[in-house]
């Protein structure tokens, strides 16, 4: 299913749309961006973006926040972390824009809907909006188009115009919450550069992959290969397991061989997930059946 999903994604780069097109940003140099910005904003506080947002807090940074998740609210407005109630106000608040959502349709909720960052008609007071959800590289092209539309309420420094960067992450909730997760970034590089250091008060690489949308694209291409390194690990127990081979047995085998991998830890999780399913059916279908 996982390859699947990664097959159909990148299927649609060979599409051909408008939202494929670079968006550079003109008359501008890395050295023109300012290295730090005065306020972040954090939308979607999920697993990943609570502590993706902690670790802003952690490290200086003036933090608002948004999420539909009235509880979670509580827990950053109880750490005297400033909470807002709709998208437009955490960006009309702020200088930069961080989202983490979980899928492209909330992406273009927060962006372009009813109380979303784009609100206003051609006008933004936010610089630099960054969004960190895995979405395909459509959607991240689509609304790093309509934020070029914009122009700021007032220029700061150098900035005439908001930027928009594709940043989804990798490394799960452990690494966000260690702060060393791996950014793909897609979109201007001056942009990229700027906001270099946000990158890694939350992770400990940022990785520059070119216009809009790359940065989505590489994360695609790093979900497929994880999706066919599991499923291989997964074979290989199963086969193992049918030639006679225990399940922990070869986990020694691959732990200290060439088939050595990260995802043989799920694969092996899910090899033993399976085998509950199994006995859990086993014992359903037990049950339902009479004694005589």
């Amino acid at each position: 299913m996982a390859i699947c999903r990664a097959r159909a994604s990148l299927s649609l780069l060979k599409t051909k749309s408008p939202f494929f097109q670079y968006v550079p940003l003109h008359g501008f140099s890395s050295s023109q961006f300012s290295s730090q910005f005065e306020s972040v904003g954090f939308i979607g506080l999920g697993n990943m973006g609570s502590r993706m947002a902690n670790n802003l807090i952690k490290n200086g940074y003036k933090v608002a926040v948004h999420d539909i998740n009235c509880n979670v609210m509580k827990m950053f407005s109880d750490m005297g972390v400033t909470t807002k109630e709709t998208p437009f106000e955490v960006a009309e608040a702020s200088d930069v824009v961080i989202t983490m959502l979980p899928s492209s349709s909330h992406v273009l909720d927060v962006y372009t809907g009813p109380n979303g960052v784009l609100r206003c008609a051609n006008l933004m007071r936010t610089q630099l909006l960054i969004d960190s959800s895995t979405i395909d590289p459509q959607t991240s092209r689509k609304v790093s188009v309509a934020v070029s539309n914009y122009i700021l309420k007032e220029k700061k420094d150098h900035w005439e115009k908001p930027v928009m960067l594709d940043a989804p992450v990798s490394g799960g909730v452990l690494a966000a919450e260690a702060g060393t997760l791996t950014f793909m970034v897609g979109g201007s590089e001056d942009a990229y550069l700027a906001a270099k250091p946000l990158f890694l008060s939350m992770g400990k690489n940022a990785i520059y992959c070119g216009g809009a949308g790359t940065g989505s694209a590489a994360k695609i291409c790093n979900n497929l290969a994880m999706a066919v390194s599991m499923l291989g690990v997964s074979e290989a127990f199963a086969l193992g397991q049918s030639l006679g081979i225990s399940a922990g047995t070869l986990t020694k085998v691959l732990n200290t061989s060439s088939a050595r991998c990260w995802s043989r830890y799920l694969s092996r999780l899910l090899q033993v997930l399976l085998t509950l399913d199994s006995l859990a059916s086993i014992s359903s279908d037990i049950v339902k059946k009479p004694a005589f």
